[in-house]
């Protein structure tokens, strides 16, 4: 068994819908046993977000972006079912719509968004989409049925990135599929609290219900279908060479995610890591190309360097003094601020003799983590142990990534050396001890060069 997992721009349009239906017919043809996990329309998520935001402003700008919704969804379901089969699925949509609209007007009225009923109303997109589809694939006469995944994927009430309770969710779902045969169109991204409260999975949630589902029933590969042909070596957007990899390990793959590779969020990857199933990335509109491969390291294949991923825009805060020398528990007290702030830290160096410290956060953090650092530290500032901290704009972060990369003799050497010899400074260099990431802080005008100079020098030179 193959879950099948379609992404937002894969089910943007009537259009797109048609090709996931050639695909999902293609499956059934070859006899192949799948689940198919959807997302909600392109950019439909986002409306729905900033049609609740506008709601809770009171008023009725709200019923604007909701007309557009629905619109949207009605259009699509008259496109894709003849004109004899669609009463039934239209009114079914329409009586959800009638819904939504009821939430939004309760919001508009107490001028309160909860997080709990921002993740009922996002649960819209997921619900119309996956409905969409299963009445599609009913219409040409493709045996499925519609599956609201909370029923089956139950949640803690961390309500906009909940927490799944495994053991209960596996139960659930070992026993639909042993009851249900036939072909499960499953909404991604949503899920429900044990008394039911409609909860989301938080950012690449559709992906992790494919995840979540291939896992518990130990399917055989997990294939993410979205509008890319892989895992790319480079961003194509700033590196026109790039090309798919074959395949990648679980932990390379984690590790381009972290560093801003988009086809696939890390979370996503640990139920089916957890239980060594392959997952596959392939690309809706050029379904005959092979895709990259994810799967677990052979001892026996040697790999090395998989691909250069990059952060375009990064903050650099320098905590520097004597303070810092020979002082124990100054490092874990900035940190502890940091975290309080709830700052993520992307990167961290620190000089052997101990006077600098160096950390490098995303800009929307930078502010927060100076004003937490200078107030954890402001006794030492005071007295002149510690200068202000000094935050550093401007600057991007790539990483070169790859299994034993830092085991494989000369290639920080090469990397540095082809950044220096066409002019470009580092900030600041960090490696990790697990041997899969050189990661290197830059100026931010000199990132798209950069990643082409390193793209040249490792990759095409080879």
């Amino acid at each position: 068994m193959k879950v099948l997992k379609f992404g937002g721009t894969s089910v943007g349009n009537s259009e797109s819908i048609n090709s996931v239906i050639e695909i999902v017919s293609d499956y059934i043809k070859q006899k192949e046993k799948i689940i198919v996990v959807c997302s909600a329309m392109a950019g439909v998520t986002d409306e729905l977000i900033k049609t609740a935001k506008a709601a809770e402003k009171g008023g009725n700008e709200y019923e604007e972006y909701f007309l557009r919704i629905k619109d949207k969804h009605l259009n699509t379901l008259k496109d894709l079912i003849v004109k004899s089969k669609i009463n039934d699925s239209k009114e079914h949509i329409e009586n959800k719509l009638d819904e939504l609209y009821l939430i939004l007007n309760s919001v508009s009225l107490l001028k309160e968004l909860t997080l709990r009923t921002l993740d009922n109303i996002m649960s819209y997109g997921e619900y119309f989409s996956c409905y969409i589809i299963s009445q599609a694939l009913l219409s040409r006469g493709i045996k499925c049925e519609f599956l609201d995944a909370r029923k089956i994927i139950k949640t803690d009430e961390q309500f906009g990135n909940a927490k799944v309770i495994f053991e209960k969710t596996n139960q659930l779902i070992k026993e639909y599929f042993t009851k249900h045969k036939k072909l499960q169109v499953v909404t991604g991204f949503i899920a429900s609290t044990l008394s039911g409260e409609t909860t989301t999975l938080g950012r690449g949630g559709s992906d992790y219900t494919a995840s979540i589902i291939g896992a518990a029933l130990n399917v055989e590969e997990i294939v993410i279908w979205t509008d890319v042909d892989g895992i790319m070596t480079a961003d194509p957007r700033k590196v026109k060479s790039a090309f798919p990899l074959k395949a990648v390990t679980y932990e390379e793959a984690m590790e381009m995610s972290h560093f801003g590779a988009k086809v696939i969020y890390s979370p996503t990857m640990l139920p089916a890591l957890q239980n060594k199933i392959k997952i596959r990335i392939k690309n809706t509109f050029n379904p005959s190309f092979r895709g990259t491969l994810i799967l677990p390291r052979e001892p026996n294949v040697k790999f090395n360097m998989k691909g250069i991923s990059s952060i375009d825009d990064v903050h650099m805060l320098q905590v520097e003094g004597s303070a810092l020398i020979g002082v124990e528990g100054i490092s874990a007290r900035i940190f502890n601020a940091l975290a309080k702030e709830k700052v993520k830290v992307l990167l961290i160096t620190q000089g052997s003799s101990g006077h600098t410290i160096c950390f490098a956060v995303f800009p929307s953090d930078s502010l927060r983590a100076k004003k937490a650092i200078e107030n954890e530290l402001k006794l030492e500032i005071y007295e002149k142990q510690l200068k202000r901290v000094e935050v550093i704009e401007n600057l991007s972060m790539l990483a070169v990534v790859g299994e034993d990369l830092l085991n494989t003799p000369g290639v920080p050497g090469m990397v540095l050396s082809a950044l220096g010899q066409h002019g470009i400074n580092t900030i600041a260099i960090a490696q990790g001890s697990s041997q899969l990431n050189l990661t290197i802080v830059i100026h931010k005008e000199q990132l798209k060069k950069a990643l082409n100079v390193l793209h040249d020098s490792l990759f095409l030179t080879k």
